[in-house]
């Protein structure tokens, strides 16, 4: 169990050595694990206060100047610096947004640090790729392969720690699904935190006599498209589970898909309208609907709108 913040503080800190890349922060360097870069080199890490939209503007100038900029901070407060995110998006920047204690995992600090609307805001920028891990492996491949991926990035990570699911030869690649498990009957589409709930999930199916194809989809921009046809036209229903908002989010960018491809039904699973609240985090996610029996009972009712 390890969280995915913790296994980016370790990439960024291993990947530094790279002495283009200059690192930014928020004043919650201790809290995403930007601090360990800070430690091993001062001289490329500045932490800027709570000042997210100066942050972002010294990012630009930076970025003109040929830096690899990374910035960290809570996914909340990226979104105070829309204007400047805009002017990144618009010039096509290197700089990598790695937004920590993202969708319901800041638990009890409440739904002012809760951010369910991050993928829908950041994925209508253009030239932004965003990217969820899926556990400690992705994130850290998601770092280093940040790197080699030209143009700004918004990679979603959260604070609270879940289970390795990936070995040491997961491979990360930009805009590709992963094929977790294979089955015939429906496909059900996530990433983060939910990655591990819809395994479970498909272990209740297959008890039934059900056989669900599990997909990893951590790029959420640019999406598999290829692959969201191939489910569709194999399956014929597909479930989506996402810790965001059903607006915006991995649900609405599969369904736009389809729209214009080939229309199956779907059933979604992910926060319906409302703003999170202080709780435990497994507390929140089952009062949120997004546990593994809410993933079953999705799956079933695509099911049935499959054999009309």
């Amino acid at each position: 169990m390890i969280s995915t913040r913790e296994a980016f503080g370790n990439a960024l800190a291993e990947i530094g050595s790279d002495e283009s890349i200059v690192v930014l922060d928020a004043d919650v360097s201790a809290s995403t694990k930007a601090s360990e870069f800070g430690k091993k080199y001062p001289d490329r890490f500045i932490n800027f206060g709570i000042a997210e939209e100066n942050l972002f503007a010294t990012a630009v100038g930076l970025a003109y100047s040929g830096k690899r900029v990374f910035a960290s901070m809570y996914a909340v407060f990226v979104l105070k610096a829309f204007d400047q995110l805009r002017i990144i998006a618009h010039d096509n920047l290197d700089v990598k947004i790695f937004a920590s204690h993202a969708g319901l995992t800041d638990g009890q600090d409440g739904w002012s640090h809760q951010t369910i609307e991050d993928l829908a805001i950041m994925r209508t920028l253009p030239n932004f790729k965003v990217i969820v891990p899926a556990d400690a492996i992705e994130s850290r491949e998601v770092t280093e392969a940040s790197l080699k991926i030209s143009g700004p990035v918004y990679s979603r990570l959260s604070r609270s720690e879940s289970p390795i699911i990936f070995d040491s030869g997961y491979r990360f690649e930009l805009g590709k699904g992963k094929v977790v498990e294979d089955g015939s009957d429906l496909a059900i589409i996530t990433n983060g935190n939910m990655l591990h709930r819809a395994i479970r999930a498909s272990m209740m199916l297959r008890k039934d006599g059900i056989s669900p194809t599990v997909v990893n989809m951590s790029t959420v921009k640019p999406i598999d498209e290829g692959l969201i046809v191939k489910l569709a036209q194999s399956a014929g229903a597909i479930v989506t589970a996402e810790e965001h908002s059903v607006l915006g989010g991995i649900g609405s960018a599969v369904s736009e898909v389809l729209g214009r491809t080939f229309p199956v039904p779907v059933e979604y699973v992910g926060i319906i309208d409302k703003f999170g609240q202080s709780g435990k985090v497994d507390e929140l996610f089952s009062l949120y609907g997004l546990t593994a029996e809410n993933i079953y009972g999705a799956s079933m009712k695509a099911l049935k709108r499959k054999k009309r």
